[in-house]
């Protein structure tokens, strides 16, 4: 099938390209993305008020389909501030410390419990959640502070956000962008999560041991006064609860979220309805635990702790928002935004690449799975795992339709590269939870990382080769 393109399709591509250039350059690509909608706005509507409006327009259709995903993440994070400074917390993961008897124990016991607690918290509150407690039976039993926080990192920041089962905010992104159901992406990317997972976490294991051994281990220290600034000491602030108090609601919230799971798999819910059970959840769980701690001044911190839920989740997507609306153009939010004005038979601009590619260029699943893998770690050297993988989505569907098969896979693996590179376990920047809550440098995380996660992401790639 032959498709014709307009000027609104090469007008795309070339900032796509532009996009990928400028995160190369560890540049921000908000501005590229606007510009980007504007020309296309101008070609579409041939006004300059209705491609300025465009701008507008598509920041609004952005944020309506992002909403959910943010406000799901700010809650849980205005959830874990009060989990913090009550110390439930501690309650809530001193019965594991027990597990904690040697160094390789409790690398793997601190990796595991991360990674389940990253699924209902996400990676970044848990990193607080956890830290604190687990962190001295760690360094008691041998093993350093620069393992204990490898641990942390690998397993939230990679694992589990890189699946991001639970909260689904990840796989939510790139599902919209390639235009297929959430629940696709999430079945495709359990072999991918899988193996990546295995894969560079054994690998970083057996690289400290056998560096401990050598003795060319390095711990990356930093003063406690770094690490105090970094952490913004929310760990220290602590309200009145009982012990008994603490242990009830310890075990209630861990249940709570049981059943939630339970609840999902009986009743079938997936993605917003999901999503929205789990939310619902941890609002009550903020709501009785702010009064039971704060009191007479539950009102008050009730929405103080929104706030601060709220501050956190649009820092993250800020920048997310502007990429998000470009991408959208080119499926479903183009009708949206500039209404009818592509050319007849189009089935949207990346369909319509993605079929031009097909008729042009021989395209397999072994050269999309390396583009896919390649692209979502572009994108994740800002830092954000997130702002790019509506952009691995959306390429993912160019090379599916050229290809024939495969979408769900390609996006899958576009969201593991993007998440592991940029979602906080190579970039310095973004390696500062983990780090400063283990008082070790986020350049030395990120250098003992880096082996790893390169191996890793070659094996995932290979297995999805296979796979589409």
């Amino acid at each position: 099938m032959e498709i014709q393109l307009s000027a609104i399709h090469w007008v795309y591509l070339t900032f796509i390209i532009a996009i990928i250039g400028f995160m190369l350059m560890r540049r921000d690509t908000s501005l590229i993305c606007i510009v980007g909608i504007f020309g296309i706005g101008l070609l579409a509507t041939e006004t300059l008020t209705g491609s300025i409006s465009g701008i507008f327009n598509s920041f609004i259709y952005a944020i309506k389909e992002l909403l959910g995903t943010i406000l799901i993440i700010s809650i849980i994070v205005a959830m874990s501030r009060v989990l913090i400074r009550t110390g439930i917390n501690e309650v809530m993961i001193s019965p594991f410390t027990f597990l904690l008897r040697s160094p390789a124990l409790a690398f793997w016991g601190i990796g595991l419990i991360m990674l389940v607690t990253s699924w209902f918290f996400w990676p970044s509150p848990a990193v607080a959640l956890i830290g604190a407690v687990l962190l001295p039976v760690a360094i008691r039993v041998g093993l350093p502070a620069l393992g204990a926080a490898m641990a942390m990192n690998l397993f939230g920041h990679g694992i589990a956000l890189s699946g991001d089962y639970i909260i689904q905010g990840a796989p939510k992104l790139t599902a919209d962008a390639a235009g297929i159901p959430v629940t696709d992406v999430m079945q495709a990317s359990i072999p991918l999560v899988i193996v990546m997972g295995v894969v560079t976490t054994v690998f970083a294991f057996r690289m400290m041991r056998s560096d401990m051994k050598k003795g060319k281990w390095r711990n990356g220290l930093v003063s406690a006064a770094d690490t105090a600034a970094a952490d913004g000491n929310e760990a220290t602030d602590r309200y009145a609860l009982s012990r008994r108090s603490k242990i009830v609601l310890a075990i209630l919230i861990p249940i709570l979220f049981t059943l939630d799971v339970i609840a999902m798999f009986a009743l079938d819910l997936q993605g917003g309805d999901a999503t929205a059970l789990i939310g619902g959840t941890a609002i009550f769980i903020l709501l009785l635990i702010t009064m039971l701690a704060h009191k007479a001044k539950g009102l008050e911190k009730t929405t103080s702790y929104l706030i601060e839920g709220f501050l956190f989740g649009f820092k993250v997507f800020g920048p997310v928002i502007p990429i998000a609306a470009f991408f959208y153009l080119g499926d479903s939010g183009f009708i949206a935004m500039f209404g009818e004005t592509l050319p007849a038979g189009s089935h949207g601009i990346v369909n319509d690449l993605g079929v031009a590619l097909a008729n042009s260029v021989p395209v397999n699943g072994a050269v999309g799975s390396v583009t896919l893998t390649t692209v979502g770690a572009v994108t994740g050297l800002d830092g954000s795992g997130f702002s790019g993988i509506s952009l691995a989505g959306s390429i993912a569907k160019l090379f599916a339709g050229a290809i024939g098969s495969g979408i769900a896979t390609l996006t899958a693996l576009g969201q593991v590269a993007a998440i592991w590179v940029g979602g906080g376990t190579l970039v310095p920047w973004a390696l500062i939870p983990a780090a400063a809550i283990c008082g070790v440098s986020p350049f030395e995380l990120a250098r003992r990382n880096l082996k790893p996660v390169i191996i890793g992401l070659i094996v995932t790639t290979i297995v999805a080769m296979f796979l589409i």
